[in-house]
C-alpha cells in the first residue's frame, strides 16, 4: 500500500499511532535526503512492527537503510515516553516492484522500466521513456498474434490527469541491470535482512545476533516481557 497523491504516508489508513509517528519521522527522513513513502504500524503479538519505507532518485542501498534506521531509531528514543514504553520492532526498507506508481517521482524513478497502467478505459503496457511536468511518455507495446513478428512500440504521451496507478512489470535480463545486483534506481533493492544484525550492534553496542529481531529499540537489558 502506498500513499495517495498529496497525502501523508500514514494518513491513508487512518491509524492515529502511525499518524503521530509520521510527524516525528517525516522530518528526519527528509533531512537525510529521502522521501517517506509509507509508514505502517502493525500489531504482532505483544509487540508492534513499525515499517518505514523510504526512497530517493538515486535509489536506496543497504548502507542507506542502515543510516535511516539509526536516524529514525534516535527520534523514536527521544519520544519514548509518549509511546507508552510498548515494545516494537523497527523495519526500514525501500519500495518493492509491487509498489503502485502514483506520484510523479515514482514514475521518474522508474524511467526505462516496463509498466502496466490504466489510461481512460484502456489497459496499456509500455516502457517509461520520459517524465515531465505534463505527464509520462510510454513506448506502448501492441499485442500481436502468436508467432507473428513483434511490432515496434508506439510512443504515447499520457497527461497526469489521465494516468492511473502504474505497476512495474518484472523483466528478466532487463537492459541496464547489473549481473551482480540491481541497476541504479532499481526499486526492487533494499532487502535489509543481511544488515539487521550489524545494525543492531551499531545501535546498542551488543554483538548478540538476535538483538535487533527481538526488539530493536527496547534498551532495557534482561527485559522478558517488553515495555510496561
Amino acid at each position: 500500500m502506498s500513499a495517495a497523491k498529496g497525502q501523508d504516508p500514514a494518513a491513508r489508513g487512518g491509524d492515529p499511532a502511525a499518524t503521530r509517528l509520521a510527524g516525528w519521522i517525516t522530518p528526519v527522513v527528509a533531512d537525510a535526503g529521502y522521501d517517506l513513502e509509507e509508514l505502517v504500524v502493525t500489531p504482532a503479538g505483544r509487540r508492534s512492527v513499525v515499517r518505514v519505507v523510504v526512497d530517493r532518485d538515486q535509489g536506496v542501498s543497504l548502507d542507506d537503510v542502515a543510516e535511516v534506521s539509526r536516524a529514525v531509531s534516535a527520534v523514536l528514543d527521544r519520544n519514548d515516553g509518549e509511546l507508552g514504553r510498548a515494545p516494537y520492532v523497527l523495519e526500514v526498507t525501500s519500495p518493492g516492484v509491487d509498489r503502485p506508481l502514483t506520484e510523479p517521482r515514482h514514475w521518474r524513478r522508474n524511467t526505462g522500466r516496463l509498466v502496466a497502467v490504466a489510461v481512460g478505459g484502456d489497459q496499456l503496457t509500455g516502457r517509461v521513456t520520459a517524465v515531465d511536468d505534463s505527464g509520462v511518455t510510454l513506448a506502448v507495446e501492441k499485442p500481436g498474434k502468436p508467432g507473428a513478428k513483434k511490432k515496434a512500440p508506439t510512443p504515447r504521451h499520457v497527461p497526469w490527469a489521465q494516468l492511473g496507478a502504474g505497476r512495474v512489470q518484472v523483466e528478466f535480463g532487463r537492459p541496464g541491470r547489473d549481473e551482480n545486483g540491481p541497476a541504479d534506481g532499481d526499486p526492487g533493492h533494499g532487502d535489509v535482512d543481511d544488515v539487521l544484525d550489524d545494525l543492531g550492534d551499531d545501535l546498542d553496542g551488543d554483538t548478540d545476533d538476535d538483538d535487533l529481531d527481538e526488539d530493536l529499540l527496547d534498551d532495557d537489558e534482561g527485559d522478558d516481557g517488553g515495555r510496561q
